[in-house]
């Protein structure tokens, strides 16, 4: 998430925002927020299977975390692209997003 944060300019810039769910609890939650300055919004406390079977995320029960899902969104709401991790490898950079927002904004 820092590296969104880095680049959020970027994203002002193409009229795109940025957003984050968390399964954390409020508190652990916010220790993410301040720790890495995020001035996106960060929802917490989401149900991680039930977000995982709405979304196709997976989830891993063994230690209770939803592995990282990106999801890039056009203008009406629809997904553009997503991609779908199993682990720390395999997620959108800040840079990645970028170049697919732009040839969104861009057409």
């Amino acid at each position: 998430m820092a590296d969104f944060q880095s680049r959020l300019s970027d994203f002002d810039k193409l009229d795109c925002r940025l957003a984050a769910v968390s399964v954390d609890a409020e508190p652990d939650a916010q220790k993410t927020v301040t720790e890495h300055q995020l001035k996106f919004p960060v929802a917490y406390g989401a149900d991680g299977p039930a977000l995982g079977a709405l979304t196709g995320a997976f989830w891993e029960d063994k230690r209770r975390c939803l592995q990282a899902t990106g999801f890039i969104l056009k203008a009406d709401g629809t997904v553009a692209q997503a991609l779908y991790s199993t682990g720390p490898i395999g997620r959108y950079t800040a840079a990645e997003a970028l170049k697919i927002l732009e040839k969104i904004v861009m057409g």
